[in-house]
């Protein structure tokens, strides 16, 4: 429980950072400087035909206090007045899910003087890149805006509003930096995690990715990018990829965090009804597409519902990854919620609630990303530690036979290629057999951790030094040449014998080969130390012996 609220905390302080980002970029947009323009809108049945400057006396028209979520045909209707002449720009707060749109400004005569047209499923170009604005100039004098909206659904309620070029244009560059950068970091993420789930084979991976690619053809659609930049209109990419994302979401969290039947069974459970749920969504969905996004916002609700509980479950268990991943879906979750909640965003013209789902998203996909970095951390220590345990001697903490072998291959290889001197020093222990049946095996590991000592106290810290198995040590020494090892082999063999004073009748035999230039394989090298150690141990023992070649 301890470790549970440490983790809170540290989930804190990322709430508080991406709240300040937030709000960075909420702050930039508020120096628009909309004019004034009060209006109402109507809702016009699809098959009446309402146009001109007296909507209200069309048939079946009714005033609404706002759009239908589910989409339909609507009119706004708004006075406004300008004291001269001015470039002015009319666009749409809150949100940019919109089908068509058609503007028509008319004079206090009631003829028209200005109209423009777009919206996601127009063909018609947008002037302003990733936004909905029209430019229009009119001279002073009072004035009707008349918006004309048709859409099959509606994430939040766009309302025109009016500003001036000057204005417009610097406030929207903070919500189309927004866009764009998030845009980019969930490509570049999307196209990392499927390269790892092709390489790794991880189908965690290979989720998150589908994810990832489901938001990015919701937001770029939503957002616009699709539209400007390759003329797609088709609006329900903006709900269709979100249907089976959500699903996908679970998917990856049952794997992401290890939920079976058989450790979890509450839990994959829930996860399987959440997955038949959404399966049913999408098939309603084909029969009620204006209704695709309501279900859009159900299941995103249930699956960030789903990710937080798992998250704190998981953790609590224990479970490696759940710490990081509860924090980054608790952050998910404020801004998700936020994102298909809100209808309106107050005192804000250029970034709309769409702009808080793609931060979410990015977010998360971001926060998640050092998740795996955590987890490919655990895993290389986890190699290293397995490494050390193959390749290290447990008694002398001494590289084994394994270890100096690969060391040993190496380095030959490279004193090869550039031809620098090497040395070897083979040693083995005379009578210590007989140490270890007088005295015991206690004494004869002492014996041989102070033979490591003394060899690594004369030793410097790039050679390579190794017991071989049993009373065998071997010795690799870098850059030192024939006559160099004279003098180390001596200092070795007196150490040696020091360190064996406490230790009789135990003496050494040792052998010392030196390479101005090697030409020889890594086994050839140690066969002849070995050789050049038993001559010493034919002669009489506890001695050492020098063998140089040019």
């Amino acid at each position: 429980m301890f470790q549970f609220f440490i983790n809170a905390i540290g989930t804190v302080r990322w709430l508080n950072l991406f709240a300040l980002l937030i709000l960075l970029f909420i702050w930039l947009p508020c120096k628009a400087q909309p004019l004034k323009l009060d209006g109402e809108w109507y809702e016009v049945p699809s098959y009446s035909y309402c146009a001109g400057s007296a909507i209200l006396q069309c048939a079946g028209v009714v005033q609404v206090d706002q759009l239908n979520k589910t989409g339909g045909r609507f009119f706004w209707q708004g006075n406004f007045e300008i004291g001269q002449t001015t470039r002015l720009v009319v666009d749409f707060k809150n949100s940019s899910v919109i089908g068509r749109f058609h503007h028509r400004v008319f004079d206090d005569h009631g003829r028209l003087v200005a109209e423009a047209g777009g919206g996601i499923q127009s063909v018609l170009p947008n002037p302003f890149f990733l936004r909905h604005g029209r430019e229009f100039t009119l001279l002073p004098g009072h004035y009707r805006l008349i918006t004309e909206i048709s859409s099959p659904f509606f994430l939040a309620q766009p309302i025109p509003y009016l500003d001036t070029l000057v204005h417009y244009q610097q406030a929207i560059k903070p919500g189309d930096a927004l866009t764009l950068l998030c845009m980019g970091a969930l490509l570049g993420l999307m196209f990392y995690y499927a390269v790892l789930a092709g390489i790794r084979r991880n189908a965690t991976d290979g989720f998150y990715a589908l994810f990832i690619l489901g938001n990015l053809l919701y937001n770029g659609t939503a957002l616009l990018v699709y539209t400007d930049l390759f003329g797609l209109h088709w609006f329900y990419l903006i709900s269709f990829p979100i249907l089976f994302s959500n699903g996908i979401y679970v998917l990856f969290v049952l794997r992401l965090l290890d939920i079976t039947s058989v450790a979890n069974p509450r839990l994959y459970q829930l996860g399987m009804a959440l997955l038949g749920l959404f399966a049913a969504f999408a098939l309603l969905a084909l029969f009620k597409p204006n209704w695709s996004l309501e279900l859009d916002r159900t299941g995103v609700a249930l699956f960030l519902g789903y990710g937080v509980l798992t998250g704190i479950v998981r953790n609590r268990q224990g479970h490696f990854s759940a710490s990081m991943y509860l924090a980054a879906v608790l952050v998910f979750f404020v801004l998700g919620i936020l994102a298909i909640s809100l209808g309106r965003l107050a005192g804000l013209h250029t970034i709309y609630v769409e702009h808080l789902g793609l931060l979410a998203v990015t977010v998360e996909a971001l926060l998640l990303a050092l998740v795996l970095a955590r987890q490919f951390s655990q895993l290389r220590m986890q190699f290293e530690r397995a490494y050390v345990h193959a390749t290290q001697d447990a008694l002398t903490s001494l590289q084994n036979r394994r270890g100096f072998v690969e060391a040993g291959n190496s380095e030959v290889e490279r004193s090869k290629r550039y031809g620098h001197p090497l040395s070897v020093i083979y040693l083995d222990l005379d009578n210590f057999k007989q140490l270890n049946d007088t005295r015991g095996h206690d004494i004869g590991d002492a014996a041989l951790s102070a033979i490591a000592h003394a060899l690594r106290s004369v030793l410097r810290s790039n050679d390579l030094l190794a017991r071989l198995g049993g009373d065998e040590f071997a010795m690799m020494l870098p850059e030192i040449g024939p006559e160099a090892v004279t003098e180390v082999g001596r200092k070795v063999f007196i150490a040696v014998n020091n360190a064996l004073q406490d230790f009789p009748p135990v003496t050494a035999s040792i052998g010392v080969i030196g390479f101005a230039k090697v030409t020889w394989t890594f086994s050839d090298i140690m066969k002849v130390a070995d050789e050049l150690m038993y001559e010493v141990k034919k002669t009489g023992k506890n001695n050492v012996s020098f063998r140089h070649y040019d």
